[in-house]
């Protein structure tokens, strides 16, 4: 993923609000969400390059979620898939902080990364930047290619939507979730991070939604759990910035 927009115990009928973005390579093949046959119990789209997922939920209620850090000096050959990350702690038996206390002991293995994991009860962010376990407190977050909730445009513009829109109804919409990732607007060069990218690529990469050649946001998900437990997991998938599929699942969460 490389824009995820949370909001965690704060809405009246909602647990867990998610609306996230994930950029790629468009040549780089990957499966829209499904139950995987390798294991029945994950909900997630699949990279069929590294085989692991970006994001991805169970029937019992794990969640995780996952961003690359950008440092384009810091990319280095032989590093694990990071995908992997998602995928170990959905499927594994160790609780959150005890899957984030090894992951820390094996943070040279990846490449820059955050990952959210948990549940709708109590989540965790940790990075392998600064290597902290952090509970994550109720609110409404943002998190892309540097830290939570770091004062990115698209982060803070994408954490305000979400905000807005969520304190307005009581009965939330996938579609207009789905909507409020499409926007494209470009920041002011003024508001750009520097990542070592160059500005050109800084205006590029600044939307919520980002179009550009060979790169852009391949699909969008939007999870909501609401306070009886019942979770609805929608991705849509887009090719070269054009609408390509929805996937849509509803369940209820059954006893871990």
């Amino acid at each position: 993923m490389c824009l995820i927009n949370f909001q965690f115990h704060t809405h009246p009928n909602y647990k867990l609000i998610v609306a996230a973005n994930r950029d790629e390579f468009y040549d780089r093949k990957a499966e829209p969400a499904h139950f995987w046959k390798d294991a029945p119990n994950l909900l997630a789209g699949r990279d069929l390059v590294g085989l692991g997922t970006w994001l991805g939920m169970t029937k019992e209620g794990k969640f995780a979620a996952l961003t690359n850090y950008r440092d384009p000096s810091a990319v280095g050959s032989g590093k694990v898939s990071r995908g992997e990350i998602v995928q170990k702690f959905l499927v594994g038996s160790l609780s959150s902080k005890e899957y984030l206390q090894s992951l820390n002991r094996d943070k040279e293995k990846y490449s820059g990364f955050n990952v959210i994991i948990g549940d709708a009860e109590k989540l965790y962010y940790y990075n392998n930047i600064e290597g902290e376990i952090t509970e994550i407190i109720p609110g409404t977050h943002g998190l892309s290619n540097k830290f939570l909730n770091t004062a990115w445009p698209k982060v803070e513009k994408g954490r305000e939507s979400l905000k807005a829109y969520s304190s307005s109804k009581m009965e939330l919409d996938v579609d207009e979730l789905f909507t409020m990732m499409t926007d494209s607007e470009v920041a002011r060069d003024e508001e750009l991070p520097n990542t070592g990218v160059g500005v050109e690529l800084e205006r590029q990469l600044s939307p919520l939604f980002i179009k550009i050649p060979n790169y852009g946001t391949r699909c969008s998900t939007v999870i909501l759990v609401d306070n009886n437990n019942h979770i609805t997991f929608s991705e849509r998938t887009y090719t070269n910035g054009k609408f390509l599929s929805d996937q849509r699942f509803t369940f209820q969460q059954t006893p871990s």
